[in-house]
Parts: structure tokens; sequence; C-alpha cells
């Protein structure tokens, strides 16, 4: 039976700000890829990030142009070879998954060999503001586990405030590379006086050289830095963990992989996403299941999710339903 693809860009608004280090957003701005079969329909969404050189424009003229290759009914394996790693390919790759176990009448978890996702508790984030506002926001949330965007100057004084405002919160601080080898000992210090069990990207991926020279009191995980299996083995030495986001990998396939490498090389894990719906955040479900750190809270950060939704207790997530995703 033919296949047509068909691509959507979808705007989402933010509860508030979101604001990170290289800049601030109100919305987030998606791209959904759909292929029909029939009555059978296969989704998949993914976030195109300016830090990699993507736009929602780019994305969106790359799904189309491989329209033709998928009616013609390319598998995963194909898609590889179409698309490079980035959002355009994930959300192909995940609106194939989808397609897929619908006609076999199965799930996603079972075509792929891992396990249903159970229940699992993500990270909350807090976005990168003055000290006393972060803080603010982090006793507001009264979450277990949170995620503390941080921006290089002054995260002393933001670490110090959240955890008084947070006394027994579990902390993860992401510098989305807003570090400098000036500033990470002081910084590191801090984290280490407020208790942080993670500190994600705090160099520039092109300049993350001083990992390799310094001692790392708190685990260092690798975002920027690690998109492919192919990346993991230069980051041995520097870094104690990656960040696998299927909008980097460009897929849940591909994420599959880098999950595997990672764990045969020693990391720790770390599965993250985008601000995003929950049909992004549906696939990395699947892999999540297995990793240290969860942090897909995307919806969360959300004005309004789609409907259906994952379902959120907090920050417990539920698998995702069929009529969702998988």
């Amino acid at each position: 039976m033919a296949r047509v693809l068909e691509v959507a860009v979808e705007r989402w608004p933010i509860a508030g700000v979101f604001s990170i280090s290289r800049g601030a957003k109100r919305e987030a701005v998606v791209v959904v890829a759909t292929i029909r079969e029939g009555s059978l329909v296969g989704r998949g969404e993914a976030t195109p990030y300016a830090r990699y050189g993507e736009s929602v424009e780019a994305s969106v003229a790359a799904i189309r142009g491989v329209a033709a290759a998928v009616a013609d009914g390319i598998d995963r394996a194909f898609l590889q070879t179409l698309l490079p790693a980035g959002a355009a390919r994930n959300a192909v790759d995940c609106a194939l998954w989808d397609l897929e176990a619908k006609r076999a009448g199965t799930s996603v978890a079972a075509l792929c060999g891992l396990p249903a996702p159970p229940v699992l508790e993500t990270a909350y984030t807090i976005s990168l503001a003055a000290p006393e506002a972060m803080a603010a926001a982090a006793r507001l949330a009264g979450r277990p586990i949170l995620k503390l965007k941080l921006g290089g100057d002054g995260d002393p004084e933001r670490l110090a405030a959240v955890r008084a405002a947070a006394p027994a919160a579990r902390l993860i601080v992401d510098a989305n590379e807003s570090w400098s080898p000036a500033n990470f000992g002081q910084n590191v210090e801090a984290a280490l006086a407020a208790g942080v069990e993670l500190i994600e990207q705090p160099l520039p991926a092109e300049a993350d050289e001083f990992l390799f020279t310094v001692d790392r009191p708190i685990p260092v995980c690798a975002d920027e830095s690690a998109h492919l299996g192919e990346d993991l083995a230069r980051l041995i030495g520097g870094y104690d963990a990656v960040n696998i986001k299927l909008d980097k990998t460009g897929g849940l396939t591909a994420a599959i992989d880098v999950l595997n490498e990672a764990r045969a090389l020693g990391f720790k894990v770390m599965v993250g996403c985008m601000v995003a719906t929950s049909l992004a955040m549906a696939p990395a479900m699947l892999i999540a299941g297995s990793a240290d750190f969860v942090d897909l809270d995307g919806p969360l950060l959300l004005a309004r999710d789609r409907v259906p939704g994952l379902r959120y207790e907090g920050s417990r997530i539920f698998p995702a339903p069929p009529a969702l995703w998988g």
C-alpha cells in the first residue's frame, strides 16, 4: 500500500520564558512528520536547533526531500543514509517506528527488543535567571530532581540560592557551554557545596580539552560534545556521562546505538530532550528506562501539551498511550 509523508510546523507556547546561557524563548517550534499508509498513521516530532546549524525551514525541506523515498517504502536503515543526524531525520525515523508498530499490531518496544518503558522520574528544569529568581522557581516547583540552567559568572550565587530554597532536592546543573577554564574551579567548588550530582557540558564543545587535564570531583556529562556513537571514544578521560537526545542522534534508531556504545565504554547515561510536546518525549522513554538520569520534562515547561499526551504526576512520567505514539 502506498505511503504518504506529510510535514507540518507547530508552535507551542511556553509557560513563561525558557532561558539558557545562549538565549531565551517563549514558544517551542517543532516539526512533525506524519506518514500515512491506508488507515494507519505514524508520527514523529523534532525540534531544529540553531546551535547545530539547523532551522525549521531547512528541516522541513529535508523531510520533503525524502517524501518520494518514503512513498517507495524505504526502511529506517536506508533513511540513515538519506539524511544526516539531526532533527529532520529524527522526525521521520520516529514516524517510521510508529507506523511499523501499528502495522504489526505491537509496540515499538517489542519491535526494537527493549523493555516496555517503566514509570520514570524526570528532572525538572529551572531556567537561567538571577539567583533570587531561580531560588523562587525552585521553591515553587517543589520537585525531587532539579536541573539548573547556569550561565558562567554568578553561578556560585545561583547554586547557593537554589540549595537554600530547595534543601531536599537532588541537583543537576547544565552550563550549556558557558563556563571557562578561568571560572571552572570556583563553579565546581560551588557545585560541590550545593551537593550537585552531575555537571552537564560546562565548556564549549570545540574547546573542552581543559576537562581532560583536571580532576572531576563531580561527574561531567557531554551534551553538545556528543551526538553519535562515533563521538564517544574521544570523550574518555574528559567526560563521565553522555546526554542522548533523539534530536541529536537523528531518531530512535541511532539513539539505541549510542546507548549501547555509551554503556560499552563505561559512560553513565542521561536521556534528555528539547522543549517540546509529549510526541517528542514518547520515543525517548524507550531508552530512558535504562538511563542513570532522565530529563524528559519538555511538556511540563509548556503552557499546554498535545492531546493525548504523556501522563505526568508531579515528576513521574507514565508510558505513552498507543494513540500518542508507539
